[in-house]
């Protein structure tokens, strides 16, 4: 029997009232998590991404389009949501890239840096000034980071460096959640497998042959769907995710097995 995805007819809930501030909203695991959360939470969200692919039209969404490179914009940006939300319950950090296409044997210095900006120490940044905001309030809160399975094995000869950042994405969800816990400050990370988001054929180029072959070499034989990770995301900010801390959750259809 092929196996198939068949969105069910119900899906998690985020706390009434949330104020969940989303970055990297525009991509397609961040639109699918602002549809989700849309249908069936009431909540107020802040989406964070593109000037020129912020398309959202919705009295709850907030819309945040700030370039950030430095810890000055990564405090400005959970700063804004903010003051315009009244306060921070979840900060969901989807953002990522592969800047760099070639292989990583022939890397300047300032390419290797630019890939850990990205996709370590902006999220860092952003957990930071997060953190401080849902202390300052004294109400708890949630942080939920990506990683990626391929982190667990060094990444290819193209996603080296990303590896090696989201790889630091999984000691960065357990040391914040150990500062959290005291808080009531939940800190946990999805560890994702190939999904159908779009990432690859944006940042490598793939052709939609390489997406099947890829596709192919996971047990289950398909891509994950980006509802998937959405519903994943939304339990960890219901309360049914009040016990989960410092964790990263696969998601990966048995890749790597």
């Amino acid at each position: 029997m092929k196996n198939v995805f068949t969105r069910p007819d119900w899906a998690p809930k985020a706390e009434k009232g949330a104020r969940i501030l989303i970055i990297g909203a525009t991509g397609g695991l961040g639109k699918a998590l602002v549809s989700m959360l849309l249908e069936n939470s009431d909540c107020v969200i802040g989406a964070h991404g593109s000037s020129q692919t912020l398309s959202f039209s919705n009295a709850d969404i907030i819309l945040l389009n700030q370039t950030f490179k430095t810890d000055k914009h990564c405090r400005a940006v959970v700063e804004e949501f903010s003051n315009k939300a009244g306060g921070l319950d979840a900060l969901v950090i989807l953002s990522g890239s592969i800047l760099f296409s070639g292989h990583w044997m022939d890397m300047t210095g300032s390419d290797w840096e630019r890939e850990i900006a990205v996709n370590l120490n902006q999220p860092f940044f952003l957990a930071q000034s997060a953190m401080a905001q849902m202390k300052k309030q004294m109400t708890g809160g949630r942080i939920i980071l990506t990683g990626t399975e391929s982190a667990l094995h060094g990444g290819s000869s193209a996603s080296f460096p990303y590896a090696v950042a989201k790889r630091g994405t999984e000691g960065m969800v357990q040391g914040l959640a150990r500062e959290g816990a005291p808080h009531n400050i939940l800190v946990n990370g999805i560890r994702l497998g190939y999904i159908k988001s779009g990432f690859h054929e944006r940042w490598h180029g793939r052709s939609k042959k390489d997406m099947r072959y890829r596709a192919d070499l996971v047990p289950l034989k398909r891509g994950g769907d980006p509802d998937e990770v959405a519903a994943i995301i939304i339990y960890l900010l219901s309360g049914y995710g009040s016990f989960i801390t410092g964790q990263m959750l696969p998601l990966t259809g048995g890749d790597w097995l």
